[in-house]
Order: structure tokens, then sequence, then C-alpha cells
């Protein structure tokens, strides 16, 4: 039974399910440079040695997943800084660089997932087509690469969810499906008690779209600690599987991070306490929580 089977046998006991925190505000808080179109993208081929200690932390401090840092290496995003001539390096890098950490580490239950996002921070969006091809070259460099398992991250428009979730599958790999609620500060999450993806979409329509896609795991995340909860309890009415919350703390102003603006790890655990008295047994960090949050849970 391979790793990514062992950790789904724990998901469905109801085992503690410890994920990684933040890599891309990590590398830049450890002085990686940002890709201008591609946010931290860019760490696996300028600064590889950073990306694998961020992971080596990760997984020192005991989590089970590590995610790659693949959220900024998406064909359109990689196109729009220049150097989507290294789309097939930037991915295949980053998932081996996660590799390469959990074999320092001597943990080989340790599960790699290659993350994948639609979300673009300049100029025009790739259309749905394109993504959906973006999507399927980028999920197929991953699992050559080796990763065990695909997350959809920032979704936040069920037919770009859709388009992502069809190239994710093309790659015969599991998949679990991160959405995200409300802007960066929780602003927008609820509407006349209708919990909303940021796009504005109800969470419950983008449940409805996944039934029948065989996705193992939801995940509520980049939200804002204050919404997560709210978004669990809507969940609870509309998904009866597995589900997890990797909530973002701190400020993001003019497309930038603003580093030491994040929630203490005392304070982001009691937040994760909160959502752990719901029943969730599957929780991490996003932006801004760093290894001191995730060795603290």
């Amino acid at each position: 039974m391979n790793r990514y089977d062992l950790l789904m046998q724990r998901v469905a006991r109801g085992e503690p399910i410890l994920l990684d925190g933040a890599t891309g505000t990590e590398i830049e808080h450890r002085g990686v440079p940002q890709l201008d179109g591609a946010w931290n993208g860019g760490g696996a081929l300028s600064h590889p040695d950073i990306v694998r200690q961020v992971h080596a932390d990760y997984i020192d401090i005991g989590t089970d997943v590590v995610i790659a840092n693949t959220f900024a290496t998406h064909r359109s995003a990689l196109r729009k800084a220049g150097v989507d001539a290294d789309f097939d390096a930037y991915n295949r890098r980053g998932v081996e660089l996660a590799i390469e950490a959990r074999k320092s580490s001597g943990r080989d239950d340790v599960v790699v997932a290659g993350g994948m996002s639609h979300w673009c921070w300049v100029g025009d969006r790739p259309s749905i087509d394109e993504l959906r091809v973006d999507a399927t070259d980028q999920a197929r460099i991953m699992g050559e690469a080796g990763a065990d398992v695909l997350f959809l991250e920032m979704m936040i428009e069920i037919d770009r969810m859709l388009a992502v979730l069809d190239g994710a599958r093309a790659s015969g790999l599991p998949v679990w499906v991160g959405l995200t609620c409300g802007d960066e500060h929780g602003g927008g999450a609820t509407d006349h008690g209708v919990v909303r993806l940021r796009g504005g979409e109800p969470l419950s329509d983008a449940i409805a779209a996944l039934r029948g896609t065989r996705i193992d795991v939801v995940n509520i995340m980049h939200t804002d600690v204050a919404v997560i909860g709210a978004c669990l309890d809507a969940l609870a009415e509309c998904w009866d599987g597995p589900v997890g919350a990797y909530a973002h703390s701190g400020a993001y102003v003019n497309g930038e991070w603003v580093l030491g603006s994040e929630l203490s790890p005392d304070e982001y655990l009691q937040y994760v306490e909160a959502w752990r008295a719901k029943g969730l047994h599957i929780v991490g960090g996003c932006c801004g929580i760093g290894p001191e949050h995730i060795k603290l849970l």
C-alpha cells in the first residue's frame, strides 16, 4: 500500500492530519524575490536550497503532507512573468524539491502534493479551454516528478475550478479541492447567510458541481481565519466527505503580503481549536502561517 493510501486510511478513521503551512510567503520571508506576474513561484529555480529547507522544516515539525511550491507556476502566470519557456522546469523541480526534503528527513510516509491554481495576478486570464490544457500539462509534469496527490488551490470560480479539475484528473493522481471564500480579510464571505466563494458563487453550488467527480477531500484554504468556521458549517450541510482547513493570516496590500502582520502561533491555535471542536481533522496553514504556527499545532 502506498503512502497516499495509508494517509487516506488515517483520514477515514478520523485521525488528526497535519498539513504544512505557507511556502510562498515563507520563502519570501527568507529572502527569495518574487517573479513579476507569478508571485513567489520562482524559488524552485532561483533559490532551490531555501525552498527545500522550508519543506524540510515542516517535515521535521511532524507534518503529514507538504505542498510543492507550484501554486504560482501555471503556464498563464509564468507567461505574464516572461518565463513560460521554463514551465516544465518550474513544476518538475518544485515537486522534486519537496521529495528531496522528504528523503533527507527519513520520513518516507510524508505525502507530497502538487499545488495547482487558476489565480492570475496581472493581465488577461486564459480562456476555459486554455486553462484546461495548461492544467493537464502541469498535472502530467508533477505526476512524472513524483507527486502523490494534486491539491487544487484558491478555487474561486466554479467553471474555472472544473477546468483545472479536468486537467488534474487526466494525470490519474488523486485530487483534493481547495476553495477560497471571501476577500483577504473575510469580507464578502457571507451574504444574507449564504457562504460564498471569492468569485461570488455560493459555496454549496461549488460542492454540487463536484459531486460525482470522486474528489477525496474538500479544503477551505487561503480564507481569513475569522470566516473558516462559517465555511465549515456550510460544508456540513452539503458535503459528507472529509474536510480540511488551512487559513491565511495577515495583510495583503498592492499585491504584496505584509510580513509580520499575521496572527501569532498562539492566536492561530485558538482558531484551529474552534475548528477542531466542529469535528475538523485535517488542518494546516496558508499565507502568513509559518513553521512556528504549525509546530504549535
